[in-house]
C-alpha cells in the first residue's frame, strides 16, 4: 500500500514522488520517507465517478465535496500509521505531507502551487486528513483539471520528515554553459521564498565558483510551532544579513549540477539547510527560464517616475491596474487587468489566468508567482515596494517584466 521513498517512481508515485526517489537513489540528501501511490487514491475513491461530479452542475465543487465526505479506507490508515511507525519511531515526529500527482513536475509543466502540501503534520490522524486534502486539491478551483470526460486524474502523497529548517530556498541550474546557478534563499522553512512572502537574498554562482549576491531585506520568517506554522518578525539586526555563506551557495550549485546531470536537464530545486546540513527537498523541470536580469543587475533606474523591482517574467503590457491585497477583492479582477499585490499564494493562481501582467511588492524570481507568470507568458515585476500604496486602482500602467519596470502609461 506504501512505497519507501527510495522507490519511487512517476508511474506509479507522481512527478514529484518519482523525482525525490531517483535524487535518493543516486545518493542525494533527501529527508526520508514514504509514498502513498495512485493505487491507495484509486482504491479510496474509484467507484465515486468523480468525472460525473465535475460534470455537474456544481462542477469542481462536487467532485472534491465527495472526496472530502468520504471515510479514508482502514486500510490506508493502517498502511499511514506502519510508514510514520518506520519513518519515526517513538515520539510523533512532525511530517510533511506533499501532493504528488501525475501531472505534476513534468517537464511541459510545473503545476507550482496548484495542488496541497502541508507542513508540521503530526499523527496519524492528522497525516489521514492531509492526504485527503491533497487528494481533493486536483479538484480545487485552481487546479488544470481539464476535461475530465477521459477519466480523472491521480494523485500520489508523499509523506517525509519535516525539516526544521534555519534557512531555505529555491535553486535555478543553469540551462547553458555560460549560465550561472540562480539561487534564492531567507530565513525559516521554504514557503516564504516560494510563496513570495519575503524578497529573498539573490545569488549567482558560475562554473568557475565565484559568487555574486544582492541581500534583502527580509523581514519575516516562517517556522514550526508544535504542529503548526507561525510568521515570526525578524530582528531588525538579522534581517540585512546574508541568510547563506558563499561556501554554501557553491555548495548548492553543486548539488544542482547533479541533479541537473542525473535528471537529464535544468533543474528548479528547493533545499533546506537544518541543523547545520544541506538538504534537497524537491527538483523538477525548469519549464520557463526566467529573465537574464536579476536582482543582481536590476535596473539602478528606470523611466522617469518608474518604479523599479526584480524582472520576473519577460515581456512589456500595459493594462488597467487592479489592486488587490487578499480574496476579497478577487471578483474585481477582470480578464486583462495589470494584477497589483502584496505577493500572491496558490490560491491566487487562477487570477494569474486572466491577469495580462503582475506586480508584487515581495518575492523573487524563482517563486512560485513567477514561475506561473512565466508558464502563462504574462510579464511579470516582482519585489517592487510599496507597489499597492504607490500605483493606483484603475489607472492604466505599462509593466515591463524583462527590465524589470512600472511606469504610468
Amino acid at each position: 500500500m506504501i512505497v519507501p521513498l527510495k522507490e519511487a517512481v512517476a508511474d506509479t508515485c507522481g512527478g514529484k514522488g518519482g523525482a525525490l526517489g531517483a535524487l535518493i537513489r543516486a545518493g542525494l540528501p533527501v529527508p526520508g520517507g514514504f509514498v502513498l501511490p495512485f493505487a491507495a487514491y484509486l482504491a479510496a475513491v474509484g467507484d465515486l465517478d468523480l468525472a460525473r461530479h465535475a460534470a455537474g452542475p456544481d462542477g469542481l465543487a462536487a467532485a472534491r465535496q465527495a472526496i472530502e465526505g468520504r471515510p479514508v479506507p482502514a486500510g490506508v490508515v493502517a498502511a499511514l500509521a506502519d510508514g510514520l511507525r518506520a519513518l519515526g519511531g517513538l515520539g510523533d515526529p512532525p511530517v510533511a505531507v506533499r501532493s504528488s500527482a501525475a501531472d505534476e513536475d513534468t517537464g511541459l509543466t510545473s503545476a507550482a502551487g496548484i495542488y496541497e502540501s502541508f507542513l508540521a503534520v503530526r499523527g496519524v490522524a492528522g497525516v489521514t486528513e492531509a492526504v485527503r486534502a491533497c487528494w481533493a486539491s486536483l479538484f480545487s478551483p485552481r487546479a488544470a483539471v481539464g476535461d475530465r470526460s477521459g477519466g480523472d486524474p491521480m494523485m500520489a502523497v508523499v509523506v517525509q520528515r519535516h525539516l526544521d529548517a534555519a534557512v531555505s530556498g529555491v535553486m535555478f541550474t543553469p540551462g547553458g554553459p555560460d549560465e550561472p546557478t540562480r539561487i534564492e534563499a531567507s530565513w525559516g522553512l521554504g514557503p516564504s521564498v516560494v510563496g513570495g512572502t519575503v524578497t529573498p537574498d539573490s545569488y549567482r554562482v558560475a562554473g568557475d565558483g565565484s559568487v555574486e549576491r544582492a541581500v534583502a531585506d527580509k523581514r519575516t520568517r516562517l517556522d514550526r510551532e508544535g504542529a503548526r506554522l507561525v510568521v515570526r518578525d525578524v530582528p531588525a539586526g538579522v534581517r540585512g544579513r546574508a541568510a547563506i555563506d558563499d561556501a554554501t551557495a557553491v555548495r548548492l550549485a553543486g548539488l544542482g549540477a547533479e541533479i541537473a546531470a542525473l535528471r537529464g536537464g535544468p533543474q528548479d530545486v528547493e533545499w533546506a539547510v537544518a541543523d547545520g546540513r544541506v538538504w534537497i527537498l524537491q527538483a523538477r523541470p525548469v519549464t520557463a527560464a526566467p529573465p537574464l536580469a536579476d536582482p543582481l543587475t536590476r535596473a539602478a533606474d528606470g523611466p522617469a517616475g518608474a518604479l523599479v523591482g526584480t524582472p520576473g517574467s519577460r515581456g512589456a503590457v500595459t493594462g488597467i491596474a487592479r489592486i488587490v491585497r487578499g480574496p476579497a477583492d478577487f471578483a474585481r479582477v477582470l480578464p486583462g487587468d495589470v494584477l497589483v499585490c502584496p505577493f500572491t499564494d496558490p490560491a491566487w493562481t487562477p487570477l494569474l489566468r486572466m491577469a495580462a501582467g503582475v506586480v508584487t511588492e515581495t518575492g523573487g524570481v524563482l517563486s512560485h508567482a513567477a514561475i506561473v507568470a512565466r508558464e502563462h507568458a504574462i510579464p511579470a515585476v516582482l519585489g517592487v515596494p510599496d507597489a499597492t500604496g504607490r500605483l493606483l486602482d484603475g489607472t492604466l500602467v505599462t509593466v515591463d517584466g524583462t527590465a524589470g519596470t512600472v511606469t504610468a502609461a
